[in-house]
Formats: C-alpha cells, structure tokens, sequence
C-alpha cells in the first residue's frame, strides 16, 4: 500500500501542528475495491454476497507496518469482479477509509471463490 487518504493526512496534520486530538480506531478493517478508492475514497468497493470487510491488525517496524496474521474473507457467494485495490478503513461498513494501495496483480473473485491475504504480505510504508 502507498498512500493516506485525505482524511488521514488531515487528522495528523490537526493533531501535529494543529493542537487537535487524534484518536486510532480500536479496530481496522480491509476492504476491497474493482477502481482506486484514492485519497477521497471514492472507488469502487466491492459488493456481493457474502462480501463484507474484515478485520486486520497490524506491527509496525521502522517505516513499515504490515499485517500481523492473515486475512481471509468469507467465500463469494456471487462475483465480486476484478480486486485490483486495498483500502484501510475505520468502521466495518461505513466510516473513513485511512489508507489504500493498489494489488501487485488484480484478481477476479467470482461465485465459490476466496479472497486471502498472508500475514506480513500487506505492507504500509511512507514514501
């Protein structure tokens, strides 16, 4: 993953220089997207049956955060089309979107298939 949402950017930018409180969320989610969410989350994220976002935590070593155990969603009950991209969000189905970048190589999900990302292969680096 490579960049901050502007949500994100904006909280720490308030909470550095800004005198403003920030508080992490208690518990992060990934969700998957067909189109870049961007920096305003405004791509498309995935939908179908059986889909829904799951949680994922994280250890952070220098400048690198990565996930801590897999991440496995729940077999498609219908096509989810072509996950291209990885978003880090703050509520499991609304919320602000916090971090996202794009896969390595798309992958189709369709009816039966399951969606797996292995622990340490989600990585969030500042560039």
């Amino acid at each position: 993953m490579s960049a901050f949402s502007n949500y994100l950017e904006n909280k720490v930018l308030l909470h550095v220089f800004g005198g403003t409180s920030y508080t992490a969320p208690g518990t992060l989610y990934l969700g998957l997207y067909t189109t870049s969410p961007g920096e305003g989350n405004t791509g498309t994220e995935c939908s179908g049956t059986s889909y829904a976002r799951q949680t994922i935590a994280f250890t952070v070593v220098n400048d690198t955060a990565s996930n801590t155990s897999a991440v496995e969603f729940p077999v498609a009950g219908s096509s989810w089309g072509s996950i291209g991209y990885v978003g880090i969000l703050d509520n499991l189905t609304s919320g602000n979107l916090l971090a996202y970048g794009a896969l390595t190589t798309a992958k189709t999900i369709d009816s039966g298939d399951v969606f797996r990302v292995e622990a340490g292969d989600l990585d969030i680096t500042l560039a």
